[in-house]
Parts: structure tokens; C-alpha cells; sequence
């Protein structure tokens, strides 16, 4: 299986996909880690792009998160299926990855949008205090760098929704109930015990 879990930032995509990837048995596949781990290893101009962009707190851009991604997606533990999270934002990005992984040779099952309110997002975010990554432990997010990433993603949300919905794919969850909830419900739209 192929599954998109797509939602704001304090949606519960990671507490989803975790859920889902122990029932399932596939590995998760986060946007932010491919992010992360570039930012802490790649001493090229890719991990200069990946630092500036953790600490900005802003997105990494496209034409990197491409080169990222086709990397993960050839990667053996992704050729027997995956959840992944945090990866597509805007529509050009939904556009490569459903173009990529068919010329991999498979389709996205379900896209799952945990839909929260920009307030629910906002609020949880800020209880999480995040750490921007793992190089600079001093460094944690700010209410600025949220408010920015939140304005980024809700400008592209609409787009997002409307190519997967026209794909047959999407389910819309509500991310604000408990997460056992919101897991139940996933299985349920995946007709799974």
C-alpha cells in the first residue's frame, strides 16, 4: 500500500502514521527527516539549503525536496509500500510525486487529510516547542516561523485537496478528536480491523 497522510503542521500526521505503519507493517516516510538528516550529514550545497531552510523556518524548495525524495522512494525498505508524511505540500509537489512513483510502477491508495483548524494547529505547535534540529540544540521554534510555515501550507491546501479528490483517493478525517479516534477511522475507510 501507498498512503499520503496530508494535513497542517499538529494535525497528528506522526502520530498517524506511526499507528497505521505498526498495523501495517510499512515503513514511514517523513519529509521533515529527509530534511533533518540532510541538514545534519550533507556538508554540500543540499545540507546548506536544508540548515538555512531549519533554521528559517522556512521550507526547503521544491527542486530540492525532489532530489530528496527520489532518492527515499529507491531506497529497498519503499519498493514493498510506505506512509508518508509531511510530503505533498502544493500542488507542484502532489504533481511529481503521483508522476514519480508511476513511473516506479505504482499508484497512492488513499490520501488521508486530517483536517484541523488553523487555531488547533497553531495552539498545539506551540505547546510542542520543537527543537529547529538536532545540530543546534539551542534553537527552538518560534511563534514567527510557525505563523509562516501554517500561511505557506494553507496557501496551497485547496489545491492539494481538489488533484487528490479528483484522483478518487482522498479521505477527510477529523483531526481534532482523540487519536485513537481519528485511528479507528483510518482503518475504517481502509476496511481494516
Amino acid at each position: 500500500m501507498h498512503i499520503v497522510f496530508y494535513g497542517p503542521e499538529g494535525s497528528g500526521k506522526g502520530t498517524q502514521t506511526k499507528l497505521l505503519a505498526e498495523k501495517l507493517n510499512l515503513p514511514v516516510l517523513i519529509s521533515g527527516d529527509l530534511v533533518r538528516e540532510m541538514a545534519a550529514k550533507d556538508k554540500g550545497l543540499i545540507g546548506d539549503i536544508c540548515r538555512e531552510s531549519l533554521t528559517s523556518g522556512k521550507y526547503v524548495p521544491d527542486s530540492v525536496m525532489y532530489i530528496l525524495w527520489k532518492r527515499r522512494l529507491k531506497m529497498p525498505d519503499a519498493q514493498k509500500g510506505w506512509i508518508m508524511d509531511g510530503f505533498p505540500r502544493n500542488i507542484e509537489q502532489a504533481k511529481f510525486l503521483v508522476d514519480k512513483i508511476d513511473k516506479y510502477g505504482y499508484k497512492i491508495n488513499k490520501v488521508f487529510y486530517l483536517k484541523i483548524s488553523p487555531e488547533e494547529s497553531y495552539r498545539r505547535l506551540i505547546k510542542r516547542g520543537r527543537k529547529i534540529h538536532s545540530g543546534n540544540s539551542d534553537l527552538h521554534d518560534s511563534p514567527e516561523r510557525i505563523k509562516q510555515r501554517l500561511e505557506i501550507y494553507h496557501q496551497g491546501e485547496v489545491l492539494v485537496l481538489a488533484f487528490f479528490k479528483k484522483l478518487g483517493v482522498l479521505e477527510e478525517i477529523n483531526g481534532e478528536q482523540l487519536p485513537e479516534k481519528v485511528h479507528q477511522d483510518i482503518l475504517g475507510r481502509l476496511n481494516i480491523k
